[in-house]
């Protein structure tokens, strides 16, 4: 399994736009057109997109699945997001096209739903943790706060295939991915992290590239702003170690 650079399409409306700890912003790059933001990802390399429905992380209804589907149909493989938090959030995902499906961290709420989540679509679906310091605190859920460390106990002894790891606090600030965060997810649970948030440019991806347990990261803001796509995907493929090998902990 090489290291993923996953490029992400956040879509409210319709159109672009990016998440910050502010909320979402309009996107000019790409006349704003997410579809055309997907297409210029592909022809430059990418294997994977993020497509996250920012409507449904607001209000939990899906209305974007259009263009999941149109982005499904470009020859790449699609990990879909936003406000996912039950079966049928999952399978409508799914039958868009979507080779994976972030469950939303406002899910762990539910430990049970989630162990049934997690079993009835297995390798199909990404736990996404949205860390704040000790705490998981999901975006747009409302007053919702649990204790990672007490929800990482339990999340181990689930068959969860990978984790995608988002620091609230560095969504879209171009201040450098959590590196220490994941590695720390990564030990505590035994299981490959995919690092979203903070990144700035190829040196970013490279160091995430060089730990053995962290098999990818979500760019967004940086490729938005003037940052290569090709650039990235070179810097994964020249640290990248090869395929992540157990960590200490690991079941």
């Amino acid at each position: 399994m090489s290291f993923e650079v996953i490029p992400a399409v956040d879509v409210a409306g319709g159109r672009l736009v990016r998440t910050s700890i502010r909320g979402a912003e309009p996107v000019s790059a790409f006349g704003g057109d997410p579809l055309a933001a997907a297409q210029a990802f592909v022809a430059a390399g990418a294997g994977w997109l993020h497509v996250v429905d920012v409507d449904r992380a607001r209000s939990g209804v899906a209305r974007n699945l259009d263009l999941l589907h149109a982005a499904c149909g470009m020859g790449v493989r699609i990990q879909a997001s936003g406000g996912v938090t039950t079966p049928a959030h999952v399978e409508e995902a799914l039958a868009a096209g979507a080779s994976r499906v972030v469950l939303g961290s406002a899910a762990l709420a539910d430990r049970a739903a989630t162990a049934d989540l997690v079993e009835r679509f297995g390798a199909a679906l990404v736990v996404g943790i949205e860390a704040d310091g000790a705490a998981i605190r999901p975006r747009g859920a409302g007053p919702l706060d649990l204790s990672l460390r007490e929800a990482l106990a339990w999340l181990r002894e689930l068959p969860v295939e990978r984790f995608l790891l988002t620091p609230v606090g560095r969504v879209g600030n171009l201040a450098g991915p959590d590196l220490s965060g994941a590695a720390d997810l990564a030990r505590a649970t035994g299981r490959p992290v995919i690092v979203a948030g903070g990144v700035r440019d190829a040196g970013d991806v490279r160091r995430l590239a060089l730990e053995a347990a962290i098999a990818g990261v979500v760019v967004g803001r940086a490729l938005y702003e003037g940052v290569n796509l090709s650039g990235l995907l070179a810097a994964a493929a020249e640290a990248d170690p090869g395929p992540p090998t157990p960590v200490d902990g690991a079941a």
